[in-house]
């Protein structure tokens, strides 16, 4: 079988630098899979034009690079430049990136007219309306804040944080701190003489309904849970 060749290329310090290598390893390492770049590679050498064999000189790769070390050079070439993608490649990625913001808003934002979550086939619905560009490398959060500018035109959401009163009997004060501390940042608590457990807790906003949920199913329903306020 031949074996499967691309073209990685990174603009820097005016200069122009390409390498050959595998696509699908060079993707596995650009998503932050550790790779070793012999696997990547399939020809050592920098070149300025890999079409026509040009290769880049030692001067020019010493000054963008400070270094001349050819596997060094191709991992930077890999992780900041560009590389191929099959239509396919991209489809994937942008669905995968798209899940993760759609999450990330969800989980953190609510619906200010409401003050409650913002289920994420909603957030997904606004997202397809606006039509938003989502860029299959760059980090969900990173993208987030140019994204929700967008989708405020169509949905009134905002950012926020719950601060949460909770108090619980001493038969589930153990499991309920438990689930607490994976879910919330506990601001001050304190046990009772009789062994119970309160606390005031802040969460990301979009996940107070999930957490009060939670809370209930463990006690029964026999929970204090006051949501204090909510800050934007």
């Amino acid at each position: 079988m031949t074996k499967k060749v691309a073209v990685a290329k990174l603009d820097r310090g005016g200069e122009h630098f390409e390498i050959l290598v595998d696509p699908d390893a060079a993707l596995e390492l650009k998503l932050g899979k550790s790779l070793g770049i012999d696997k990547i590679l399939v020809h050592e050498e920098i070149y300025k034009d890999a079409k026509k064999g040009l290769r880049a000189s030692e001067q020019s790769l010493k000054k963008v690079f400070g270094t001349t070390d050819i596997r060094k050079i191709a991992e930077i070439i890999i992780k900041e430049g560009e590389i191929p993608l099959t239509a396919e490649q991209r489809r994937k990625l942008i669905e995968d990136k798209k899940r993760q913001i759609i999450e990330w808003i969800s989980r953190n934002c609510i619906d200010v007219r409401t003050r409650t979550p913002v289920p994420p086939q909603r957030v997904e619905n606004a997202i397809e309306q606006a039509r938003v560009s989502i860029d299959p490398f760059k980090p969900a959060e990173e993208q987030v804040q140019e994204i929700l500018k967008e989708i405020q035109r169509i949905i009134p959401i905002k950012i926020a944080t719950a601060r949460i009163s909770l108090s619980v009997s001493s038969t589930y004060a153990q499991r309920v701190k438990g689930l607490v501390v994976k879910m919330a940042k506990i601001v001050n608590e304190r046990y009772r003489p009789d062994g119970s457990w309160e606390a005031v807790l802040e969460l990301p906003a979009g996940l107070q309904d999930a957490l009060i949920s939670k809370v209930n199913d463990i006690t029964h329903g026999d929970a204090d849970i006051r949501i204090l306020e909510i800050v934007y």
